[in-house]
């Protein structure tokens, strides 16, 4: 299969081990992957502020360099719903890398092996817009060493949506603290999620307080 690997902003700029750490994990069960050097941003950054001529223009980028793949996946369900929204054509053939890696190949056991204590944070648009279910739970729990430890409250936001977090500071600092609370709670080394924008709020927020709690996204593991 020939898959075509969307690494979203947020992964180019401020995570590439997550979008690396997908290759590794696809790689290792013998696909393809591809990096195609001329994609940008989808459109959602530009949808969510109410550009939405420019979004559509972005997606109609989007489908021309991705148009020609098998399958095209992604270490971000935020990214992977704005493009299901905007690109309602090439929509059936763009993925969640849990969601492919369960879904799609039925793959659970990737040959991973990672020895700590993990809590897991269903992000906002993994449970509601893209709907990848338990999958990222049944990949966890198929590594071999790692404990799985359920996260309290597991399904509230952690205060991030993008410009939510800068318009309204005051409110996403409080689910913020009750979202690392419930972190600090599981007593785990590492919280890990499908979206690396949610990481960093968390991480962020876990960091300063000197917790010694990490955040590690989901395809890292995968690949460990």
């Amino acid at each position: 299969m020939r898959i075509g690997l969307f690494v979203t902003c947020l992964g180019d700029t401020l995570f590439p081990e997550a979008p690396k750490a997908t290759v590794t994990v696809l790689e290792r069960l013998g696909h393809d992957v591809v990096f195609p050097r001329d994609q940008t941003c989808c459109g959602q950054l530009h949808q969510n502020s109410g550009y939405l001529d420019e979004a559509r223009a972005l997606a109609r980028r989007f489908t021309a360099i991705f148009g020609d793949f098998d399958a095209v996946v992604s270490p971000s369900s935020s990214c992977v719903g704005a493009v299901r929204e905007l690109s309602p054509e090439i929509a059936p053939r763009v993925f969640e890398l849990s969601e492919f890696l369960v879904g799609q190949l039925g793959v659970e056991d990737v040959g991973a092996y990672f020895p700590h204590r993990v809590t897991y944070h269903p992000t906002c648009h993994s449970l509601r817009v893209v709907r990848v279910g338990a999958a990222p739970r049944r990949l966890l729990l198929a590594v071999r060493g790692l404990e799985l430890v359920e996260l309290p409250e597991a399904d509230e936001c952690c205060g991030f949506g993008g410009t939510f977090a800068v318009k309204n500071p005051d409110t996403s600092t409080a689910m913020l603290a009750d979202k690392c609370r419930s972190v600090l709670a599981t007593g785990a080394e590492v919280v890990t999620a499908v979206d690396g924008s949610c990481l960093m709020q968390i991480g962020g927020g876990l960091s300063r307080q000197r917790t010694g709690v990490g955040t590690m996204h989901l395809a890292e593991i995968l690949a460990s």
